[in-house]
């Protein structure tokens, strides 16, 4: 396979990857937003604690795990949140509002998953490196090719051709890591869930009363 045909098809995989841990951000702040407001249904032994949990876990993603899916893995501070979810619905009894609290949690964490797997590449360091030297090989290859005079028409169709190939491997290692580069997933919808539920809380509780810090790291 030619190196053009395969930047053309692991663009065209790495662009649908790029919309999946789109969708994935998505469905996860939506899942916690929709945590946080069955919770007011809760006993208010579980209410607090629960709502708590939603904001920090929210800071966590946003500001821990965020800039950690750059480099391919999450954020043990969102971890601890989501245990806390676990923990505290342990001690709920059955009931509609326990049900859709599990079902949103569920929904959290495939969606968490998601965003995880997607941030790790799926082209080997070893094959990207080998479409990049496959490439300078054959522009290499080509310009020995060339007539010694007269040849400049030949000479930028060959320049062309480089920076366009080039330019095409370059996106492909742009969208191949979907959480870093020029075209990368923000964490916009975690970060307007984040805020609307601080606000719902600090109203409804009152400020100093959640158990993690402005990043989400619990409080000792």
């Amino acid at each position: 396979m030619a190196p053009a045909d395969s930047a053309d098809i692991s663009l065209d995989a790495r662009c649908r990857a790029n919309s999946n841990a789109d969708e994935a951000a998505l469905a996860e702040a939506a899942a916690v937003d929709h945590m946080y407001e069955v919770a007011d249904f809760v006993p208010q032994a579980q209410r607090e604690h629960l709502q708590a949990a939603v904001v920090c876990y929210a800071r966590a993603v946003r500001t821990m795990e965020w800039p950690a899916l750059a480099q391919g893995h999450g954020s043990p501070e969102s971890s601890v949140w989501s245990t806390d979810f676990r923990l505290t619905l342990k001690q709920l009894g059955a009931g509609p509002s326990f049900e859709m609290l599990v079902d949103a949690d569920d929904k959290r964490s495939q969606a968490r998953q998601t965003r995880l797997a997607e941030s790790n590449p799926t082209i080997p360091g070893t094959i990207y490196w080998y479409m990049l030297v496959s490439l300078a090989v054959t522009i290499v290859a080509l310009g020995l090719c060339l007539p010694r005079t007269g040849n400049r028409p030949q000479l930028v169709a060959l320049l062309v051709i480089t920076a366009l190939l080039t330019g095409a491997l370059l996106m492909i290692r742009d969208v191949e890591r979907p959480f870093t580069g020029l075209v990368r997933v923000k964490p916009t919808a975690i970060a307007e869930t984040e805020a609307q539920a601080t606000r719902e809380f600090r109203a409804a509780y009152g400020t100093g009363r959640l158990p993690c810090d402005p990043q989400g790291r619990k409080r000792t």
